[in-house]
């Protein structure tokens, strides 16, 4: 019996490297996990793939669980992600405290790595065009179509990054500025859920309570994320 796990990859890191295996540790069970950005996510449910638990986005969620996919009683909200940018290890740290000091960073980029599908990417075209630089930045940026920004990074083929401060994390050996100031940044709030059809019920609904419990709200906010979780 393996559980079978949609989830976005802004938990990736909370989920990977804490969450799943304490729950395998606990129960025994080793879920296995498809990780896709919530835009990637959407279109694979509309195609008809199924799992036993998902992890989106809350609007993404809302609208399974309005439509029957998800079972509605079992939707928890678990994380709030915020958007930030990442340098090279060997990079001078920058201040980005300020959006003008927001401006000057990506200003002297060489290339700035973004996604096209993650949320994160629709956020960066809005900072770019409210700090007036869209043609000079974007003329240069590495955009990618899904995935973490700061491999590119590591790759060498940008020297920044913006994305969600939980995904840039992901990546080992980036150094994070840190999120952007409140002015210039976006929340992005995630729930979890069952499929309504899930083949392992149960035990979906015993992964839900381990992510919603205590172990889970400590490793969310030790991975970039700001849990939701309110615990009693």
């Amino acid at each position: 019996m393996a559980l079978n796990i949609l989830s976005s990859l802004a938990v990736e890191r909370a989920f990977a490297t804490r969450i799943l295996p304490e729950f395998a540790g606990q129960t025994g069970l080793s879920p296995h996990v498809t990780w896709n950005p919530t835009t990637v996510l959407m279109q694979k449910v509309a195609g008809g793939e199924r799992g036993d638990v998902i992890v989106l986005i809350d609007h993404a969620m809302n609208a399974l669980a309005e439509q029957g996919i998800v079972a509605a009683a079992s939707v928890r909200p678990i994380a709030t992600a915020t958007i930030g940018l990442a340098v090279a290890p060997d990079a001078a740290p920058l201040d980005i405290s300020s959006a003008e000091q927001v401006r000057s960073a990506l200003l002297s980029a060489r290339s700035v790595a973004w996604s096209r599908a993650g949320a994160s990417g629709g956020q960066f075209h809005t900072v770019l065009e409210r700090l007036g630089i869209a043609e000079e930045v974007l003329g240069r940026a590495t955009a990618i179509p899904e995935g973490f920004t700061a491999r590119e990074i590591m790759a060498g083929r940008a020297d920044m990054a913006i994305q969600q401060v939980s995904e840039l994390m992901t990546v080992e050996g980036v150094r994070i500025l840190g999120p952007l100031p409140p002015e210039l940044n976006a929340e992005t709030h995630f729930s979890i859920a069952a499929f309504t059809d899930a083949a392992n019920r149960a035990e979906a609904e015993q992964f839900i309570a381990f992510a919603t419990g205590a172990a889970a709200h400590a490793a969310y906010n030790d991975c970039g994320l700001i849990s939701r979780l309110e615990l009693h």
